[in-house]
């Protein structure tokens, strides 16, 4: 077993239950408590570079792409025209910059609440934090809820809740008031994407975020997508497609264009057949869904 040289240590978040340990290789690059949260970032020898808040991985650059390619491009290639987006959290631009990517897509309004992320992911992770600078984003330090509570009505084509865990500043992220707003701010054929948590850890919430969801879209307009992050303890994570025009993000993609944007960006996970496996759900996702009967 190789040993570790005196600088490295180990970098442990750490569940009720689960561990999940990275490797790190030398000191910490940078850790600041900001007003909202513990922000840190060092390098790992196995997944480069990472960004925890709260002493939650946020993301690595090894495995970052999965997550920020599934969030964005399966609302933009089934949204038959995406003019005006909305990223609520996703200061490291990782979201924004998948986003950008879309020729449709004219403004992106980014809203982040910590400029401490924002600042040190520029400095840190450049490889997400170009999007930050795009022309195409708006970029808003300030409180996503409160953004969203005083939207106007039908003004973004597709919305995206990038947010941390529902713990500190995200907490309000999770709320069925929070979610009624942004369903107000979709126009029509408007597509809101959450990150919605593991449904092999904290459960309950997983189940109660879909509840939301399917009492304001319907639960015909909600669709659970299943991606794999391997520095995202368990690994097996959950992204919501909820549709306020009813498009079908299997039925409606935009093949044609689909192709095209793969073949014309250097994707690293997102791909035609991975966007349609995603929505394929274990049984086990589907009775905690009360998708068929437990």
């Amino acid at each position: 077993m190789e040993s570790l040289a005196p600088e490295d240590g180990w970098f442990s978040e750490i569940d009720k239950n689960l561990a999940l340990s990275l490797r790190q290789k030398g000191e910490m690059l940078f850790h600041e408590k900001s007003d909202f949260q513990d922000v840190k970032i060092f390098d790992s020898h196995e997944y480069g570079r990472v960004l925890t808040l709260d002493d939650c991985v946020m993301l690595t650059e090894r495995d970052e792409h999965v997550y920020h390619e599934m969030i964005t491009h399966p609302a933009a290639l089934t949204h038959p025209n995406p003019k005006r987006v909305l990223v609520i959290g996703g200061g490291d631009g990782g979201t924004v910059r998948e986003m950008a990517r879309h020729p449709e897509v004219e403004e992106i309004v980014l809203v982040e609440i910590d400029s401490v992320v924002i600042e040190q992911c520029r400095k840190w992770l450049p490889q997400t934090a170009c999007g930050l600078d795009h022309e195409k984003v708006n970029l808003i330090v300030g409180d996503g809820i409160e953004y969203v509570k005083n939207g106007e009505p039908e003004s973004f084509d597709i919305i995206i809740v990038d947010s941390t865990d529902p713990l500190g500043p995200s907490e309000g992220l999770f709320t069925e008031s929070f979610y009624r707003k942004a369903h107000s701010m979709l126009a029509a054929n408007g597509i809101l994407m959450v990150q919605s948590e593991s449904p092999r850890i904290r459960v309950s919430i997983f189940q109660e975020i879909y509840s939301f969801f399917d009492k304001i879209f319907g639960q015909n307009n909600v669709h659970c997508m299943m991606i794999h992050v391997p520095t995202y303890m368990p690994g097996t994570w959950s992204l919501a497609f909820c549709s306020k025009g009813g498009l079908d993000p299997r039925e409606g993609l935009n093949t044609e264009r689909g192709q095209r944007f793969v073949k014309n960006n250097n994707l690293d996970y997102y791909n035609l057949d991975m966007h349609r496996a995603a929505f394929a759900l274990p049984n086990y996702v589907q009775k905690l869904l009360g998708r068929i009967e437990a």
